[in-house]
């Protein structure tokens, strides 16, 4: 049986992953494939108190909160449930919204980038996708959108996290060129214009 691809949707809160998403998942099942969507942090204890922190109603420590994303991480590639491994060995693509390289952006803004890379590239149980897709829109795109959408602003959703947190994703994508199949999107244009291109990648690399 041929294996379902795994392909992530990146980039700074408010950049219009969840929208491109559904858009590609509507495209690829009407190709025929089987599509199963997927976020990060889970829906798991360690994913709840991730969540919780993210909310800043707990405080947790740079490392603290790498480490539990890597736990979360390894759950969701191994669980017999819901797992992406299982969905990827029955044929059925995968699209997650968020994956490792949010951790090295994220938290590797203030823990130790070096580490939070290679505690996720090293770990077996952890999926290399087959695709990255980065949205980049600039951060005060970003802010109005978060503005416009939320109730309520999660720890890194202000200007000057996401500022440092968009020039990391930069260098951790660069520093990943040679070794993952990672395409950076201008999502400051129209839903179409965005779709359009990704839908023309998402063909590539099925070719």
């Amino acid at each position: 049986m041929q294996k379902g691809k795994f392909i992530v949707f990146e980039g700074l809160d408010g950049s219009g992953k969840g929208t491109q998403i559904q858009l590609l998942a509507a495209e690829m099942k009407k190709r025929g494939r089987t599509v199963y969507i997927t976020a990060e942090p889970t829906s798991s204890s360690t994913g709840g108190m991730i969540r919780d922190a993210l909310g800043g109603f707990i405080e947790r420590d740079a490392y603290e909160l790498s480490a539990m994303f890597l736990t979360d991480r390894i759950f969701h590639n191994v669980n017999k449930t819901n797992g992406i491994q299982q969905f990827i060995d029955r044929g059925i693509d995968v699209i997650c919204d968020r994956y490792y390289y949010s951790s090295f952006a994220y938290q590797g803004t203030d823990a130790d980038l070096d580490w939070v890379m290679q505690m996720n590239l090293n770990c077996r149980k952890i999926l290399k996708p087959d695709l990255c897709i980065f949205l980049d829109v600039d951060i005060d795109l970003c802010d109005e959108r978060i503005e416009n959408s939320r109730l309520e602003r999660e720890i890194y959703e202000n200007k000057a996290a996401q500022k440092k947190i968009r020039q990391r994703f930069f260098e951790v994508l660069e520093r990943l060129a040679d070794s993952e199949n990672i395409k950076i999107v201008n999502a400051a244009r129209s839903i179409e214009a965005v779709s359009a291109d990704i839908i023309n990648i998402y063909t590539h690399i099925k070719e």
